[in-house]
């Protein structure tokens, strides 16, 4: 099918706005109760899960299960939680109603008990949300959006992603580093479409980055430090002209969203194992090895350009251990995590912007979650 007819209700999004998809599960990382152990904790959605749309299922493919083996060479007794949450909202993560975490109410208060229980040992803290508060609210029946929800929910967003950051910076120490992140954008594959989706593709590109000026303050206000997720994957840049197999030359941003998600081939904006690898090299990149418990100097690992692979494909993609769709696993000390088989959420869903005086639309796919074997 062509790129417009694989995804279904439409979504605009303002300067203001931006949303990627979340699709996946919750799972947490080993756990130790030895004394040295020091601990890394992830939040978020799909981006959190390893969402593959190969297998549409969630898989150790995250970036943030690739951070934690390149934190855990240099912070050798370093253990993962691993709180991330198919379909978060920034509400959700703060009220719940998601996932299940059995003696936490919500994913935000999972991981408050966690820095609570580990207090001075948690070394890092990520946080990746914000994606469904439009795609889960805005959108009518008819694939229309409604404007003013757009908008309440863009202010909405930001005063949740604020409160979430702040909680999660209050409740650590002097020694915890946390770091959220920006987006990269997903319809810079629409200019694969021709004239009209290349117009649409540079005009979304001030729109997204717009919101992650603003995503980027919202969290510095806080004293989150910043990855530069949409900086790795030269969001702006349609200057330099890349050959990508099959489309031939293009702009450097789209060949890095046809090389690194499956926006290209599969309609799905979701990073593949080598997207996720360049994200979790933003997020490294922002950790420094000071005042981390339990480090040893090395290295920061820096984000890793080298890979180029076929548009959409994932070296890897699949070869990962498959968590299993919204299946429940141990949390620690903390809690079972896992979202009930009847919870509508977005796999393969995107950003969608309706770019005046252009034909091309840009919408996402609803799933539903299905009962496991």
């Amino acid at each position: 099918m062509r790129f417009l007819e694989r995804f279904g209700p439409g979504l605009a999004i303002s300067a203001a706005a931006i949303a990627l998809s979340t699709p996946g599960p919750a799972i947490a990382g080993e756990v130790s109760n030895g004394k040295d152990a020091t601990y890394y904790i992830s939040l978020g959605d799909s981006l959190t899960t390893g969402y593959q749309p190969d297998v549409d299922k969630d898989t150790d493919l995250a970036y943030t299960d690739q951070l934690y083996a390149q934190l855990k060479q240099r912070t050798p007794g370093l253990k993962h939680i691993r709180l991330g949450c198919t379909a978060e909202t920034t509400e959700s993560l703060i009220k719940g109603g998601k996932c299940d975490y059995p003696h936490a109410k919500s994913q935000l208060d999972a991981a408050l008990q966690a820095l609570a229980q580990h207090r001075g040992k948690v070394a890092y803290v990520t946080l990746s949300v914000g994606a469904n508060d439009i795609l889960l609210n805005c959108v009518g029946p008819a694939g229309t959006l409604d404007g003013a929800c757009l908008n309440s929910r863009s202010q909405t967003m930001a005063k949740n992603i604020a409160q979430i950051a702040g909680a999660l910076r209050k409740a650590g120490t002097n020694n915890t580093q946390f770091v959220g992140s920006t987006y990269y954008n997903p319809f810079l594959a629409t200019w694969l479409l021709g004239a009209a989706g290349q117009q649409a593709a540079k005009e979304s590109a001030p729109l997204v980055g717009a919101a992650n000026t603003g995503i980027t303050q919202v969290y510095k206000s806080t004293g989150f430090k910043v990855a530069d997720v949409a900086g790795a994957f030269s969001s702006d840049d349609f200057t330099t002209q890349v050959n990508v197999p099959g489309a031939g030359e293009v702009p450097a941003n789209v060949a890095k969203i046809c090389q690194l998600t499956w926006a290209c081939t599969k309609k799905d904006p979701h990073p593949n194992a080598d997207g996720h690898k360049l994200i979790a090299g933003a997020f490294a990149a922002q950790l420094a090895d000071n005042d981390v418990p339990g480090a040893s100097p090395s290295p920061t690992p820096t984000p890793d350009d080298s890979a180029t692979p076929e548009p959409g494909t994932s070296r890897g993609s699949g070869s990962g251990s498959d968590t299993g769709a919204n299946q429940p696993s141990t949390n620690g000390d903390l809690a079972e995590t896992g979202a009930s088989s009847s919870t509508p959420v977005l796999a393969g869903a995107g950003l969608a912007v309706v770019a005046a005086g252009s034909a091309a639309v840009y919408v996402a796919r609803r799933r539903r979650t299905t009962d496991e074997s």
